[in-house]
């Protein structure tokens, strides 16, 4: 019998109530079942495993990643299919609260966009959407991360932005300020799979993927300085913060996802980048 531990991340400490073990056979976990967390898993080689009724991409050596959105409430099932029978792990996502943050002085434009930039802005969703798409049994993930860039911890995920007073949607990344022209470096290994030097809302936009549909997504760079297909390793030097595209002023805007999920990259880290 293997357990599954779960672990609560510094950011979280007030929520030291969601801890606990279980005793599992055919599983051993680790990570957080909360509103944009992440659990990474192992079991037996030749195992299956399924979230509710989805299938999730599982590694030869057994090991896999789950993710849950900003908004996921309820209970999931994580079910693994072995020789052995199946073994089913209830999670139950707690809930989060967050913060309503207010950006004024941006330019009018990039607030609400006119009708010329709408076939533009489409075109690159759908940049953004292929790049997010690959799928393979990598775990560049495996070895943890780092923080992507020094800083100051600026803006936070989940939050809801007004915008030049207008509520807009959710923010969805984790924000660090620095001056133009400071280093991004990859927080883990990975792929690049997108290098845009100058997106409508993101501005110099690049898209690291970490295997099995977890990646990494950095937002505002003034230089990218690596390009599509590239393979980084954690640590390496991939950018320099700006302040391109929406932004008020230079800081990087670090994102992740999970599939379609979006993920909260801080529940990784521990301490502040600065």
């Amino acid at each position: 019998m293997s357990p599954v531990r779960w672990y609560l991340s510094p950011a979280l400490s007030g929520l030291a109530a969601l801890f606990w073990s279980l005793t599992v056979q055919a599983v051993d976990l680790s990570g957080e079942a909360i509103q944009g967390g992440l659990i990474f898993g192992s079991t037996e080689a030749g195992n299956h495993v399924f979230l509710d009724d989805t299938q999730v991409m599982v590694s030869d050596q057994g090991h896999f990643v789950i993710g849950f959105g900003r908004d996921e409430t309820g209970e999931r099932q994580l079910r693994v299919e072995g020789s052995a029978g199946d073994e089913q792990v209830p999670l139950n996502i707690a809930l989060r609260q967050y913060n309503i943050e207010r950006v004024d002085g941006l330019p009018p434009r990039t607030v609400t966009p006119d009708p010329a930039a709408s076939k533009r802005i489409a075109e690159e969703g759908a940049m953004v959407s292929s790049a997010r798409a690959r799928r393979d049994q990598r775990t560049d993930y495996s070895a943890g991360f780092v923080w992507p860039a020094k800083g100051r911890l600026s803006g936070f995920y989940g939050s809801q932005r007004v915008l030049n007073g207008e509520p807009r949607r959710p923010h969805y990344g984790l924000d660090i300020a620095a001056p133009t022209g400071s280093p991004v470096y990859a927080p883990a290994d990975g792929i690049i799979t997108l290098a845009h030097a100058d997106m409508y809302f993101s501005g110099g936009t690049l898209i690291l993927d970490h295997g099995q549909g977890l990646s990494s997504t950095f937002l505002h760079l003034s230089k990218i300085l690596v390009e599509a297909g590239t393979t980084v390793k954690q640590g390496d030097l991939i950018a320099e913060i700006g302040s391109t595209g929406r932004a008020s002023g230079p800081h990087l805007d670090w994102r992740m996802n999970w599939l379609n999920r979006r993920v909260d990259p801080q529940l990784l880290m521990q301490g502040a980048p600065d």
